[in-house]
């Protein structure tokens, strides 16, 4: 490798990039050819073709050998790149559909294509229930799903579907919400008309008064995707609404990340019908009804069996229950570190096997 003082112009440049970007695409196609035979090998063994444990291994490898010869890409640059990289090499394995909770440009659809790159099938559909019916009727391998918002709290459908379903967590990811303003108009003041889902309004209004929209008309819509089209119709409108939805239905984006606040995320599944094996940096979901719940102390008792083994709980959540009719009676959702495989974990869950229903071990998400 030429050291930068060998590259005197731009010219010089553009042909050492080129040079070097022959050499990757040659190595990509390498991998992609070993990519085919571990979709064979997986196809006949009965193998899941989604394995984020593994994913997560090649990223912290990759991240340790970048840092120990002082390279340029840090964790989000490298885990960026190679997310694509195994989008690409899935669908080369074994394309799978995802479905996720519509419409097509919302933020879910956001978080699948985050994973599951620009080439996968995607089913966009109008439910958290439909996305869960999906999975379990085999129409789709995996769904996507919000699970909690850092606002707004938990998504208490989500957690109801899980309680009674046979699909399980596979994985999950933290996404930042950011909302865009995007017009096709020349000027500001061209503009007569917003469109956005009524929370996004409420989310903007620092950035609509510093830019005179009081007085513009703001209407409200069932989603930012829907605010996205009407805009793409109308040169004298604009979309508050996501990157993705401007993108998707080509409003340009003329101001990013217009929110009053910006420690808005969502934290999403990805939900399917395989166990992940152990990575060491696990994260397990549980729901728990315990048998003695209007006794006193009986949720203390239950946690102090973690405690002993030192297992940290991240997230303990009540939920009314739907079992029963009349009166209150509420079951528990439960995140802990720690993979269901482990023997402590399992030690724990033994002694309230009629109590607990495991819902997934998965790789746990970056906040």
């Amino acid at each position: 490798m030429k050291k930068s003082s060998d590259w005197e112009t731009l010219a010089d440049c553009r042909d050492a990039i080129d040079s070097i970007d022959n050499e990757v695409l040659d190595l990509l196609n390498k991998r992609m050819k070993v990519v085919h035979r571990v979709g064979e090998i997986k196809h006949e063994s009965g193998t899941a073709v989604y394995r984020p444990e593994r994913e997560k291994e090649i990223i912290d490898r990759l991240t340790k050998q970048s840092e120990d010869t002082d390279g340029d890409l840090n964790y989000g640059a490298i885990e960026a790149i190679f997310l694509e990289i195994f989008a690409v090499s899935r669908n080369l394995e074994l394309p799978e559909a995802i479905a996720y909770l519509g419409p097509e440009g919302s933020f879910t659809h956001q978080a699948a294509e985050s994973r599951f790159g620009g080439m996968s099938d995607y089913l966009s559909l109008n439910s958290i229930e439909s996305v869960f019916k999906t999975l379990e009727s085999k129409r789709a391998k995996f769904g996507v799903v919000p699970i909690e918002n850092s606002r707004d709290g938990i998504v208490g459908e989500t957690l109801d579907l899980l309680a009674k379903s046979s699909v399980k967590i596979v994985s999950e990811l933290y996404m930042p919400i950011h909302v865009s303003f995007a017009t096709k108009a020349n000027k500001l003041e061209d503009i007569t008309k917003i469109y956005s889902k009524d929370k996004g309004f409420g989310q903007c209004r620092e950035f609509l008064s510093e830019h005179g929209f009081n007085d513009v008309e703001q209407i409200p819509v069932e989603s930012t995707a829907k605010a996205a089209i009407l805009a793409a119709e109308d040169e004298n409108s604009a979309a508050i609404c996501s990157h993705i939805a401007a993108k998707l239905y080509g409003v340009p984006t003329m101001f990013a990340n217009i929110e009053d606040e910006h420690d808005n995320a969502t934290r999403f599944v990805i939900l399917s019908d395989f166990k992940n094996g152990i990575s060491g940096n696990d994260k397990t979901s549980i729901l728990v009804r315990l048998e003695d719940a209007v006794k006193a102390g009986a949720l203390v008792h239950f946690l102090q069996d973690f405690d002993e083994e030192e297992i940290n709980l991240s997230k303990i959540e009540s939920r009314p229950s739907k079992d029963k009719e009349g009166g209150f009676d509420y079951w528990f959702y439960i995140d802990f570190f720690g993979h269901i495989d482990e023997e402590k974990i399992q030690k724990v869950l033994a002694k309230h096997a009629s109590e607990v229903t495991w819902l997934g071990s998965y790789v746990k998400g970056e906040n």
